[in-house]
């Protein structure tokens, strides 16, 4: 026997050592379905309700059972794990992630497949308590109060600096984010920090202003600027 025969022959062995005896093939697969299930669940619960898409939580739970299966193939021949190499590579995924909370998740669930694939549950498990206590932990610390957005509609175009003087006595904080003039028509966007006794008083008092035709103050649950 060569040097190539036995170098070989031992490479080979290191990719035969796992067992993919079908019992635990399934083992494997329902350790992996029950950490998807476990994700499925913590994106519902973490996910700001604004933001969550129930298909793209399906996803999460559908990438690690597959990731497993992934990992599972290419444990089970050099050249399968060569071969599926090749075809992952010129697959191109156009969704763009927009809210970066899902990027973290997708992140969780490529990596629980891949322990799991790989026989590591124990890791797995680890991860998945200590990262929920950490997304719960962190998601429930405080921070600075979010700006409102008033919005104001009026006839003429000379009602913009009553609208400011009302503003200015009800907010702590307040800035012109657009101003749309057109057809003896005003239209003000107005970023304003306010207390939240005063918000009924702010939208009423621009609202009793003579030629308003609405005045709304929204509320948004993204990100704070300071």
């Amino acid at each position: 026997m060569t040097f190539k025969d036995i170098f070989k022959k031992s490479f080979l062995e290191g990719f035969s050592r796992y067992d993919m005896s079908p019992t635990n093939i399934i083992i494997v697969m329902a350790i992996a379905t029950g950490f998807a299930l476990y994700i499925f669940m913590a994106y519902r619960l973490l996910t700001r309700k604004t933001f969550y898409s129930k298909s793209f939580n399906i996803s999460l739970a559908a990438v690690t059972v597959i990731t497993t299966a992934i990992i599972l193939t290419i444990q089970s021949s050099v050249v399968i794990s060569l071969g599926m190499v090749g075809a992952l590579s010129i697959v191109r995924f156009r969704t763009a992630v927009k809210e970066p909370m899902d990027l973290a998740f997708l992140f969780w669930a490529i990596s629980t497949g891949i322990i799991c694939g790989a026989g590591l549950a124990e890791i797995a498990c680890v991860l998945a308590f200590v990262l929920s206590i950490g997304l719960f932990v962190l998601d429930r610390i405080p921070v600075g109060r979010a700006p409102q957005i008033l919005m104001v509609s009026a006839d003429g175009y000379d009602i913009e600096n009553d609208v400011l003087e009302i503003v200015k006595n009800c907010c702590a904080y307040y800035t012109v984010k657009s101003r749309s003039l057109s057809n003896n028509r005003t239209d003000l966007v107005i970023e304003v920090r306010t207390l939240k006794a005063f918000e009924s008083k702010l939208v009423q008092e621009v609202a009793a202003l003579k030629g308003i035709t609405s005045s709304s103050l929204l509320r948004h649950d993204g990100e704070v600027t300071y």
